[in-house]
């Protein structure tokens, strides 16, 4: 994969202003873990922060990590001071509001509880109905699970079994499903009963979290609302696509999750599938979910399928060692907590792939990611065909650098261009 030079940065029209959520009881089980602390919080704290939440909301956490809602609330403070001083999370400012803080941590309660226990879900139940009467969260309810995926069916049969699911007129029942959703097709399919089991498809949000970024939206706002870019959108202009997502962080105090899932099945089915299937989709009849679920399912059926002999050929994995990153001392991932001293799990995957359909075809694109790089980045960067050298045959113009569309996604969240132009001439 050839590097491109960094661009200068541009911007992204935000978004309009919506409404404020209705009232409600977010509840989130694997409270005390890490995904609550490094993306639930920080995306709740920044809501907070555009006074996107009612005063009747309440977050629940759930876990039996720790006993009292002081300490979650010291956990989470904690994470969120660690995040201004050396980055991190969803959390993208140099400074903590504390009057926002402090008006998500006043609405935090806690409940003690084994995802295994009936007992405990009961408890929960009544937590709930408690908050409806003190706190009016309206009998509203969304259910997160920030938990590991084997407990996903069991964490929503539970729920249905302890009637916490059922929707009475005028309220409302939600469950988030984080990634994975299943290890191949034959999990995922097996998943999707099981929850349907319980729930209606229209309770069920399977999240990825990247989608919920500025520039990740923008996508199909800057392809299909306007005529500049869209007829350059294809084989016959774009030379190859590159998507990388970099971390600056290692494992840390997932080993158990991370020995069996991998870079690749953590990062790229998911997050990298997103923006691959956002950047190369053809136009939806219309923005509705299922529109644009439909065109994003296009793209993942023409990608070419990849042959053992093939994946030697045209993928990378690799797997962290000792060393810095960012001035501090990281260790190799063998010696990580809970992973095997000698363990082939990757930490880093880079593969090419082929889209076969007739606006991709020839066109590679590039997926790359992995722990403990030099520096954190996420991105989807578009390289332009050269333009013909024979008009420029002879000048310092036929040495031009390549065209470059760069969409970041983070942490620098904007989209820039890069291309030719001749410079002045001192007289």
């Amino acid at each position: 994969m050839q590097d491109h030079p960094t661009a200068s940065r541009g911007t992204v029209k935000k978004a309009e202003t919506v409404a404020v959520a209705p009232p409600c009881a977010m509840v989130i089980f694997g409270a005390g873990g890490d995904l609550t602390k490094r993306l639930v919080t920080p995306a709740l704290y920044n809501l907070v922060t555009a006074k996107r939440l009612p005063d009747g909301f309440r977050l629940v956490g759930v876990d039996r990590s720790l006993s009292t809602v002081e300490e979650w609330r010291a956990s989470l403070t904690s994470m969120m001071n660690e995040f201004v001083t050396k980055g991190g999370g969803e959390f993208e400012a140099d400074h903590i509001d504390q009057t926002a803080w402090r008006w998500l941590t006043d609405r935090m309660t806690w409940v003690k509880g084994d995802l295994t226990n009936p007992q405990d879900y009961l408890r929960l139940k009544e937590h709930l109905a408690g908050l409806d009467k003190t706190a009016g969260t309206a009998g509203n309810r969304l259910f997160y699970l920030a938990v590991p995926d084997r407990f996903f069916a069991p964490i929503v049969a539970a729920l249905g079994t302890a009637d916490m699911v059922m929707e009475p007129e005028g309220q409302w029942r939600r469950v988030v499903i984080e990634k994975p959703f299943g290890h191949d097709l034959a999990s995922a399919k097996a998943l999707n009963a099981e929850i349907l089991k319980t729930l209606q498809e229209h309770q069920i949000y399977r999240m990825d979290h990247f989608l919920g970024k500025e520039t990740v939206q923008n996508i199909m706002a800057l392809r299909f609302a306007n005529g500049l870019f869209e007829p350059l959108w294809n084989r016959q202009h774009i030379d190859h696509v590159q998507i990388t997502a970099a971390e600056t962080v290692g494992v840390e105090r997932r080993g158990k999750f991370y020995e069996v899932t991998g870079a690749l099945r953590d990062m790229v089915p998911n997050h990298l599938f997103q923006l691959l299937s956002l950047t190369a989709m053809e136009p939806p009849i219309s923005f509705d979910a299922e529109a644009v679920r439909d065109k994003k399912a296009e793209v993942i059926q023409a990608i070419r399928p990849m042959t053992p002999r093939r994946a030697m050929k045209d993928a990378v994995r690799g797997q962290y060692d000792a060393g810095t990153v960012l001035g501090q001392q990281a260790q190799a991932y063998r010696r990580e907590p809970d992973v095997a001293p000698d363990s082939n799990t990757e930490t880093y995957i880079a593969w090419k792939l082929q889209i076969d359909n007739w606006r991709w075809a020839g066109v590679p694109f590039y997926l790359r990611t992995g722990k403990y790089l030099k520096r954190r980045w996420t991105e989807i960067a578009i390289r332009f065909h050269q333009a013909p050298y024979t008009l420029f045959r002879g000048t310092h113009v036929e040495r031009m650098n390549p065209n470059w569309m760069i969409l970041r996604i983070q942490p620098d969240e904007g989209i820039a261009l890069q291309f030719a132009a001749k410079p002045p001439v001192l007289r």
